[in-house]
């Protein structure tokens, strides 16, 4: 429903602690009418996502049911040229891997994304989600698909995806396991998630520690806590970002594609992952992972050769450090 939708993106909003805020809430729910996408908009969502699913006629109808709205092929797949109608500019694509051979549904979302961008002034996806079947309960078919991508397939469509869509997120769940995200990341995942819980009422404090197996859509491959996630990435040589300033600072759809494209964004983007990365060090961090995080930062501001630029980061990560927060570029 969406008006609950837009109630609960404004909560998420209005909280705020001694130590942070949720700055971006990005929102994945069944497709919408223009007018009820407008309603988020008007809320200040992020990135809103549909997944397709199944590009594949024939898949999609067996596993969604008749009848319903859900079971109609074309009003899911239209749903992101409702979004950019209704002003909601940065959207989300992506496919369940293991519906349908990943051959196909590769080719189909990057057909997906020349529609979008040949329809919308060059506007594609601003995330491409590649999620694989897990085992989940309930479900006999996500047992044993008939379609299961291998792990090594499972790279290789990471890296044709990176390829063909340099601009993109792309965002790797944690219905992977440990290994197979540490694999993909350098071929070209740049969104993760971590301490992840999807059970309902998973994040509450009496479950906080625990998975909720018989409330999960599905299960979960990697359940390390985001300060272990973030201490690997560290130790892979990568700056772990909470940025989200583009769309913050009006960054979105055409105008974010333009600095993304013509790769100017990385301008703003190792500037902002430095300070939000700062801020996490600070706030959140165990003192092994700060420890590693702040070895980590020395390296990346040496890769700054312009001494304004390098003066003005320095310049704020010094306000950070004396508590002011959420600076960005």
């Amino acid at each position: 429903e969406v008006d609950f939708i837009c109630d609960t993106v404004r909560k998420v909003y209005s909280v705020k602690t001694e130590q942070g805020e949720i700055r971006r809430a990005n929102i994945n729910c069944a497709p919408l009418t223009v007018k009820e996408l407008e309603k988020l908009k008007e809320a200040g969502i992020g990135t809103f996502q549909v997944f397709q699913e199944t590009y594949h006629h024939a898949s999609y109808r067996q596993v969604h049911p008749e009848g319903t709205i859900k079971g109609h092929y074309r009003w899911r797949l239209y749903c992101m040229d409702r979004a950019q109608q209704a002003g909601v500019d940065d959207n989300g694509i992506g496919v369940l891997f293991g519906l349908y051979d990943w051959r196909f549904e590769v080719m189909a979302l990057l057909y997906h994304t020349i529609h979008l961008e040949e329809t919308f002034n060059g506007v594609g996806p601003h995330t491409i989600s590649i999620p694989r079947i897990t085992s989940a309960t309930g479900t006999p078919y996500s047992r044993r698909p008939k379609y299961a991508v291998s792990d090594n397939d499972f790279k290789k469509l990471v890296a044709v995806l990176r390829l063909s869509v340099p601009y993109t997120g792309l965002i790797c769940t944690a219905r992977e396991s440990e290994k197979v995200r540490r694999e993909v990341i350098p071929l070209g995942i740049s969104q993760i998630d971590a301490g992840t819980r999807i059970g309902v009422g998973g994040y509450t404090k009496s479950q906080r520690a625990n998975q909720l197996p018989d409330k999960e859509q599905f299960s979960i491959g990697d359940s390390r806590t985001l300060d272990d996630v973030v201490r690997e990435i560290c130790d892979m040589r990568n700056i772990p970002s909470f940025c989200t300033a583009c769309y913050r600072a009006g960054r979105t759809g055409e105008q974010f594609m333009k600095v993304a494209k013509s790769k100017f964004v990385h301008n703003y983007c190792l500037p902002n992952a430095i300070f939000t990365f700062k801020e996490y060090l600070l706030d959140y961090a165990s003192e092994e992972t700060k420890l590693r995080g702040e070895e980590l930062l020395i390296q990346h501001l040496e890769q700054f050769k312009d001494e304004a630029v390098y003066n003005t980061i320095l310049k704020n990560l010094k306000r950070i450090e004396q508590g002011e927060r959420d600076l960005r570029l």
